[in-house]
């Protein structure tokens, strides 16, 4: 078997997602910093994140980021204004003006 033959063929769909501004801020430039698109950026990070690491199932994953990209990180992070952690998600709320833009978009 070639190298070739053990390459996956995927099919990518377009998905339409709502993030918090900053961290697509963030996610962008570290795409561009690891030379591949958002999306490619995307599946990397999603895909790490379903690998445990071996005895600690349901409390950590693989990391989709060496010390460089993660440097890289907590730079852009900076510059970004992203100041929250990963348990922040469950306590974002969004503005009024997004509420009502989202909702009337969905109508």
């Amino acid at each position: 078997m070639t190298a070739d033959e053990d390459v996956p063929t995927v099919e990518r769909v377009q998905l339409g997602v709502r993030m918090e501004r900053n961290l697509v801020k963030v996610l962008k430039g570290l795409a561009e910093f690891e030379n591949m698109t958002l999306g490619q950026l995307l599946e990397k990070i999603v895909l790490h994140s379903f690998e445990p690491v071996p005895g600690e199932e349901g409390e950590q994953a693989w990391s989709a980021l060496g010390k460089r990209s993660l440097a890289a990180v907590a730079d852009l992070k900076r510059v970004y204004g992203l100041d929250y952690d990963m348990h922040a998600f469950r306590r974002f709320r969004e503005t009024e003006q997004d509420l009502v833009e989202h909702v009337t978009s969905d109508g």
